[in-house]
């Protein structure tokens, strides 16, 4: 397949700069800017570029809100509301008007869940912007969300730019906005939050700029739990870089590497000595939601029940869709010129996605972050007739506008 990194800026390829950030920003030190292949300039100049990818990605999802509003109206219900105050928005509305403590008992199968499974750093934002923002505590935290989104985007063209130039970069965001759950970006919910982080420390660690990325994974790890991925690849590329150099590097890059899972760890170990139990408290409070890790077991069970029962549409489509993330990943790996942050971060959402058990159906919205999966597509695309790309991409979101809806208005489980 083509290669993600042929628009690298400075021609970096192999092994040197492969699984690695790019080797002449390693140290922090940077290069000089050169054009990529279309002539755009490189980060450090203009970037029309980011400008039109923002422009696609709202374009693109602004129409998806415009349609779950227009559903939401013709059922009687507020789009403010559906979009706001849905499943998971409920509990983090809740933590950010009343603080934690809250739970939930449910009898028929035995389990209390807790608040303390959300991590703080959504509430304490919607907590901000409400104080600030007139109108009711969803709104606010719609606007969250929505600026998350748009960061998030521009992030995503970024990486996208320094790998397969300004083309590629903008039909790298367009792709992530026409994803099926791609709905759920523009919901109360923290997947938008987290790729944001996520996408700006990945391209700080290609750029060579440690403090940014790790001050970025601190964030990411305070976001989700799912966040320690971030971190993973600050330590991992911080790791590479010290064996790289036989341990003579910068103080910073010594202390990203200790100080990026700070913000996952500082949450998992304050929710364990409120519980009593400072190592296993956080994840006795996930159990009792259905999440704990079991390598798989549970996810195989569920796509083997989705592939000989009768079940809903959405049990069905998870399936595909993992399916397509695992054939995605095998070519993003098979790729030796992908960085190594973004292989580790990318790796790490998978196993947590694949390996836990619990809330099948929302899988495919844990790997919403993981938007390097979607760069061997961007790269085929990128070569392809403009016109090619366009249908593709119109396509792509007009399924995503049927699924999206259909998640959060047509089905029983939590998307």
């Amino acid at each position: 397949m083509a290669t993600v990194s042929s628009g690298t800026p400075g021609g970096a390829t192999g092994d040197t700069a492969g699984r690695t950030p790019d080797s002449s920003t390693a140290g922090g030190t940077g290069g000089t800017p050169e054009a990529a292949p279309d002539g755009i300039r490189s980060p450090r100049g203009p970037a029309p570029g980011a400008l039109v990818a923002l422009g696609v990605f709202a374009a693109v999802r602004g129409l998806g809100v415009l349609v779950v509003a227009a559903l939401a109206w013709w059922t009687g219900r507020s789009p403010v509301r559906l979009l706001g105050e849905s499943w998971d928005s409920v509990w983090y509305l809740r933590i950010a008007e009343y603080g934690y403590g809250r739970t939930q008992m449910y009898p028929g199968i035995g389990s209390l869940q807790s608040d303390s499974a959300f991590f703080p750093l959504y509430p304490v934002l919607i907590r901000c912007a409400s104080a600030v923002l007139p109108g009711p505590l969803a709104a606010a935290a719609l606007v969250v969300a929505w600026t998350a989104a748009g960061a998030a985007a521009v992030g995503v063209y970024r990486v996208g730019e320094r790998l397969l130039g300004a083309r590629g970069g903008v039909l790298l965001v367009a792709l992530w906005a026409v994803l099926p759950h791609a709905l759920m970006l523009t919901l109360a919910y923290t997947e938008a939050l987290l790729a944001a982080f996520a996408a700006w420390a990945l391209y700080a660690l290609l750029r060579g700029r440690w403090g940014w990325a790790a001050g970025l994974a601190v964030l990411a790890g305070l976001t989700r739990p799912t966040g320690i991925a971030v971190a993973a690849a600050v330590v991992a590329a911080a790791a590479y870089e010290i064996w790289r150099r036989r341990g003579r590097v910068s103080a910073g890059v010594w202390a990203a590497a200790l100080a990026a899972p700070a913000g996952w760890a500082s949450y998992v170990l304050l929710v364990g000595v409120r519980r009593g139990d400072p190592l296993g408290g956080y994840f006795a409070v996930q159990s009792g939601w259905g999440s704990r890790f079991d390598f798989g077991a549970a996810a195989l069970r569920s796509a083997r029940h989705a592939l000989t029962a009768d079940v809903e549409l959405a049990t069905t489509a998870t399936v595909v869709l993992l399916a397509a993330a695992l054939v995605l990943a095998g070519l993003l790996a098979a790729d030796r010129t992908v960085p190594l942050p973004l292989l580790v971060y990318t790796g790490v959402l998978l196993a947590m996605t694949y390996g836990g058990a619990g809330f099948f159906e929302s899988k495919p919205r844990f790997l919403l972050p993981a938007f390097p999966l979607l760069l061997p597509l961007a790269a085929v695309m990128a070569r392809a007739r403009p016109r090619t790309a366009v249908v593709v991409t119109v396509v792509l979101a007009g399924l995503s506008y049927g699924y999206g809806p259909y998640l959060l208005l047509g089905t029983g489980v939590a998307p």
